[in-house]
């Protein structure tokens, strides 16, 4: 979440002119950081912009509309990419003067977000695949990623705190919030099993891969490596420059979350046969890998699901 600090500092800094998205504005050298705040209910307000824009919700709801996806709440720690005029239409729920509800919307320069991006598709291109990622092209909605979050908290401090090296700091995190959304969005296309993606990547017939054979408890590096054609650093190294997570952190997560599915359903079941049957090979490693996710252990969370 957004620490209390950067928003005190911001709410001394501005005079509200309006009760509803009052914006407040803060440039940098290819982007512009601007903070909505909204203190009373209101339906159907309209914004565009004519740059790219990442936008993050800070405190309360919000219900949106955008061409091309299902309208949807948004809340604090979710992200919205859209490309330069690209109209949202917004409903604010909860929206107060003791509460108001919060957002931000960073604008990046074009020609900024094209050249990391054309770097980040030389640097995980793949032989022999056309594999092409990029923001721009329609709005995409993000739900929570603790990585993101971090850096757009650092980044607000940035804009907000005139410092003499504001410019080159925030060049710096901007370069890396795209290369982070880039690898969040080329996750989530791979993930959600196109058949397109899958045939013509070979990360995407992995993840395919995973997905069938998930409990496997022989399911290592090594394998995946071989499924997609490469020596298994040379896999590593795509797979964590384009995901953004390494193929063992992705394969015990996805495991994780299959064993919560297990805890949930069958609670006949004993946490070493949960274990077991998601693929873990002992115990010791799944509580601990289980914890690592989730920030909790599973013979908590199944007293928490009891109890519930």
């Amino acid at each position: 979440m957004f620490s209390d600090h950067i928003l005190k500092n911001h709410k001394q800094n501005r005079r509200l002119t309006t009760l509803v998205e009052h914006k407040t504005t803060y440039s940098a050298q290819y982007s512009e950081l601007n903070i909505f705040e909204t203190h009373k209910v209101t339906e159907q307000v309209s914004l565009t912009f004519d740059f790219p824009v990442i936008a993050s919700m800070i405190t309360g709801k919000k219900h949106m509309y955008l061409d091309g996806l299902k309208s949807f709440d948004f809340l604090p720690g979710e992200s919205v990419i859209m490309p330069a005029s690209q109209e949202m239409v917004i409903d604010f729920p909860v929206a107060t003067m003791e509460n108001p509800t919060q957002c931000l919307a960073l604008g990046i320069d074009e020609h900024k977000i094209g050249e990391v991006v054309a770097k980040f598709n030389e640097l995980n291109s793949i032989e022999n695949e056309n594999s092409h990622w990029s923001l721009d092209s329609e709005s995409t909605h993000l739900l929570h990623n603790k990585d993101i979050n971090l850096l757009v908290n650092r980044l607000i401090s940035t804009f907000i705190n005139q410092t003499s090296s504001k410019d080159a700091l925030l060049d710096l995190m901007i370069q890396e919030l795209i290369i982070r959304l880039l690898q969040t969005k080329a996750k989530g296309l791979l993930v959600s099993s196109k058949d397109s993606l899958i045939k013509d990547s070979r990360l995407g017939m992995v993840i395919q891969y995973i997905k069938e054979n998930l409990t496997k408890k022989d399911l290592n590096v090594e394998i995946l490596a071989n499924k997609a054609c490469m020596s298994a650093s040379h896999f590593h190294r795509k797979f964590k420059n384009t995901l953004g997570v390494s193929p063992i952190d992705y394969l015990n997560c996805e495991k994780v979350k299959f064993s919560k599915k297990l805890i949930y359903q069958r609670k006949d079941l004993q946490l070493n046969e949960i274990a077991f049957l998601s693929g873990f090979n002992n115990v010791s490693y799944f509580i601990r890998k289980f914890k690592d996710f989730e920030r909790i252990t599973p013979s908590k969370y199944k007293q928490m699901l009891e109890m519930s």
